[in-house]
């Protein structure tokens, strides 16, 4: 296997030090330091501290797709491959100990008043993610499974709104319980 270029090395140690530290709290230091290469390096490879943010992004959210998977297996019914989406988001979470969060929703809190740039693909990241839930409810609609009083993009939108409140919440107690609350309110009150 090929070893990885500075560039991709700089690109995951910015995506690992941003996800851990926010970008306010992250320096091209601690990047360079993190991937083993000398400071001077980083600016042949990234115009910015802003430009790597916006790459690791698109890392970030380009790795989370594989965990989407489970929302195309029609072997299960809608709601319970959403729930079990969402399950293992939660393990995902208590695994890492809630240290990191998520990096959408993190970015979107810290950097959506300072970075139009970054603002924009948070935007972006959230419509696609929302997008892809909304096709599983309104799969669970047609069977009849949840009400159809509501669109199944407003739910969608909802569900993922919650979703990072929760973990938000979840980071700042050290806690699993808001993300069973999250688990338990929007799969017996909200998707019923």
């Amino acid at each position: 296997m090929p070893r990885p270029s500075l560039r991709d090395q700089l690109l995951a140690a910015g995506l690992e030090v941003l996800h851990q530290k926010g970008y306010n709290a992250t320096s091209v230091q601690d990047i360079t330091d993190t991937a083993g290469a000398p400071k001077g390096s980083f600016y042949n490879h990234f115009e910015s501290k802003e430009a790597l943010a916006l790459e690791a992004l698109r890392l970030y959210v380009e790795k989370r797709k594989a965990r989407r998977e489970v929302l195309r297996d029609t072997k299960l019914p809608p709601l319970r491959r959403l729930r079990k989406y969402f399950e293992g988001l939660t393990q995902a979470a208590i695994d890492a100990g809630f240290s990191a969060g998520c990096l959408v929703g993190n970015f979107s809190a810290e950097l959506s008043p300072q970075s139009t740039l970054i603002r924009k693909r948070v935007g972006e990241a959230l419509l696609a993610w929302s997008e892809a839930i909304a096709v599983v409810i309104e799969e669970a609609q047609r069977a009849g499974a949840i009400s159809a009083d509501e669109s199944p993009k407003a739910l969608a939108a909802f569900v993922i709104d919650a979703w990072e409140g929760a973990m938000l919440r979840a980071k700042v107690v050290k806690d699993r319980a808001p993300l069973d609350r999250f688990l338990d309110v929007t799969f017996t009150r909200i998707l019923a």
